[in-house]
């Protein structure tokens, strides 16, 4: 796992408490399957939410490599927890993603200052199923001064908990999607939670529901950034942000499950037969191997990531496309190891609630076919790489 800096030593601390707390007891929790508001508490009451926000000249926030070691920590002990962090914290980076440099800074400075804790999606919109309720539109509202929000988002965190919903609505002018910042409790904004998932039960999904919310010009951060021809790469980079820290949650998650199976194992030692040893031995050995495999590739596409942000706007085609290449491969690598891990552990130790393991891995990563990420991630390597090619479409994970 990446190292928190010297710098981040209490952030390290808190952290570690955090992470000690949580675990014990998450089965009884992750049963229980209730909202997530008191570890949201535990979280607020630590500090994490306010520090996991974009690093600041005046000291303020957290850098993508320390913040995504925050994550995984996190994650090792309650999946859910990690992603609904995870989450927020990327979400955070949206205003320098979408908006003017002035108004990121402004946002970010409120945020911190108030403490937000950030929940959203902005997926691709997508064709609703026959019956389905409208997605979110935007529709002007007294002179361009203001909007007002209209339709419905399903979410995969926090629906209950998050101060501020970062969210592609479409115009109802232009037809154009755009990204938009709502207050998540004003009165007008309803939820209903999502109920029996079967993994990351903890996160606090469910569906928002807008009836006229009014959302302020400023808070219409810019386009939603579809048109991979016109997109800048600075906010081309916020699917694979997300899919980066989902890939540390993942893997996160995968690293708890080998640390509690080796436990396990460790104290039934004495009632396993000599001759049982050697296959022991080889399963822990290729779990391990799988899961540090993934660490160092993980770890190195969260090293171009941290510096693809800190480049913000001077960030090129060229360096946006070698950084979603390696967030992409970290997602492959992590999905194969984090998967094997999930369902050996079931295995090697046959104890109760091991299988929560097992389901929040599935919950996070694609199990969709492997070969167009393994084209794309080809056609990187032969067509792209160290030339200046134009980069393939890589799949798109900013959203559920």
């Amino acid at each position: 796992m990446g190292v928190i800096t010297a710098a981040g030593d209490h952030w390290q601390r808190v952290t570690d408490e955090v992470a000690d707390d949580l675990a014990v007891d998450a089965i009884d929790r992750e049963r229980a399957g209730e909202p997530p508001s008191d570890e949201v508490a535990r979280l607020r009451e630590s500090g994490l939410p306010a520090v996991l926000t974009p690093p600041a000249p005046d000291g303020r926030g957290m850098g993508w490599r320390e913040a995504s070691a925050v994550v995984r920590r996190i994650a090792a002990a309650d999946g859910s927890i990690g992603e609904l962090l995870g989450r927020h914290y990327v979400l955070s980076w949206s205003a320098r993603f979408f908006a003017t440099p002035e108004r990121a800074a402004e946002l970010e400075a409120r945020a911190v200052r108030e403490q937000w804790l950030w929940a959203g999606d902005t997926a691709v919109p997508r064709p609703l199923p026959r019956g389905d309720l409208p997605g979110p539109t935007l529709t002007p509202a007294d002179g361009g001064g203001r909007f007002l929000l209209d339709g419905h988002r399903a979410l995969p965190t926090a629906v209950g908990e998050a101060d501020r919903l970062v969210l592609d609505a479409v115009c109802s002018v232009t037809h154009e999607p755009v990204v938009v910042v709502v207050d998540a409790r004003h009165p007008r904004v309803g939820r209903v939670l999502a109920h029996d998932r079967l993994g990351q039960r903890l996160t606090g999904a469910g569906t928002v529901h807008f009836d006229g919310v009014p959302v302020d010009a400023a808070d219409v951060l810019g386009p939603a950034g579809r048109d991979e021809d016109t997109t800048p790469p600075h906010a081309a980079l916020a699917p694979h942000a997300l899919g980066l820290m989902l890939t540390q949650v993942a893997l996160g998650v995968a690293e708890g499950a080998l640390a509690e199976a080796r436990d396990l194992s460790r104290s039934a030692r004495h009632t396993r037969p000599p001759h049982d040893d050697a296959d022991l031995l080889l399963a822990y050995g290729e779990l391990a191997l799988a899961l540090h495999t993934a660490s160092a590739v993980a770890d190195r596409a969260t090293a171009a990531m941290e510096e693809a942000l800190a480049a913000g706007r001077g960030l090129d085609h060229e360096r946006c496309a070698e950084t979603a290449a390696q967030a992409t491969m970290a997602g492959a690598v992590t999905t194969r190891a984090a998967l094997l891990t999930g369902e050996r552990v079931l295995a090697l130790t046959d104890a109760d609630g091991v299988d929560r393991f097992w389901r929040n891995v599935l919950a996070l990563v694609d199990r969709g076919p492997a070969g167009p990420t393994m084209r794309a991630i080809g056609d990187h390597y032969l067509n792209t790489a160290g030339n200046g090619v134009p980069s393939p479409p890589w799949p798109d994970h900013y959203g559920e």
